[in-house]
C-alpha cells in the first residue's frame, strides 16, 4: 500500500509550535493549495493541515510565516476524538516527512538556508495535544489498536 501525498502552497497563518509533555516538539501549518480547475471566474483553494515532528517542527517554526511557500511531502493520517458534546470529529492532516524551501518565502530569501531540509521524520511518539476544542492529548501510540491490517 502506498500513503504518499506531495504539497506545494502558502501558509495561510503563522506556524503553532508546540511540545508535547516529554519535551518532543510539534508543529502544525495550513497550507493553501490551489486547484487545477475554475469554479466559475476563480480557481478554489483547499486547506490542508500538516504536522512535523521534532527538529523539523522547530526548522518550520523558525523559517516559515503566515504567506511563505513551501513544499512538503508525507502522509495523510485520519484520526478522531470525541468532542465536549460526545460526538466524534474527525481529523484529516498530513504527516510531514521532509519539506522544501521554496523561492517564494519572504522571510528566507537569498539566505543560505533555502536549502532542503532532508532531515528524517521522528517517528509519532507520545502524546501531543492540538485539539483546541476540548484541549485533551492524542496518544499516537494507541491509534495503531484501531486499524484491522
Amino acid at each position: 500500500m502506498i500513503n504518499n501525498i506531495t504539497l506545494q502552497g502558502r501558509l495561510g497563518k503563522d506556524v503553532d509550535l508546540r511540545y508535547t509533555a516529554s519535551g518532543k516538539a510539534v508543529a502544525t501549518i495550513s497550507i493553501g493549495v490551489q486547484r487545477n480547475f475554475k469554479n466559475g471566474d476563480n480557481y478554489e483553494t483547499d486547506w490542508i493541515n500538516v504536522v512535523f515532528w521534532g527538529k523539523q517542527a522547530e526548522t518550520v517554526a523558525n523559517y516559515f510565516q503566515k504567506g511563505s511557500e513551501i513544499l512538503v511531502t508525507g502522509s495523510i493520517q485520519v484520526r478522531n476524538y470525541d468532542n465536549k458534546q460526545g460526538n466524534k470529529v474527525y481529523i484529516t492532516e498530513v504527516v510531514a516527512r521532509e519539506f522544501s524551501f521554496t523561492s517564494g518565502n519572504k522571510k528566507n530569501s537569498g539566505n543560505s538556508q533555502n536549502k532542503r531540509d532532508t532531515a528524517s521524520q521522528n517517528r509519532n511518539e507520545g502524546n501531543y495535544t492540538n485539539n483546541k476544542q476540548n484541549g485533551s492529548s492524542l496518544d499516537i501510540d494507541n491509534l495503531k489498536d484501531m486499524f484491522p491490517f
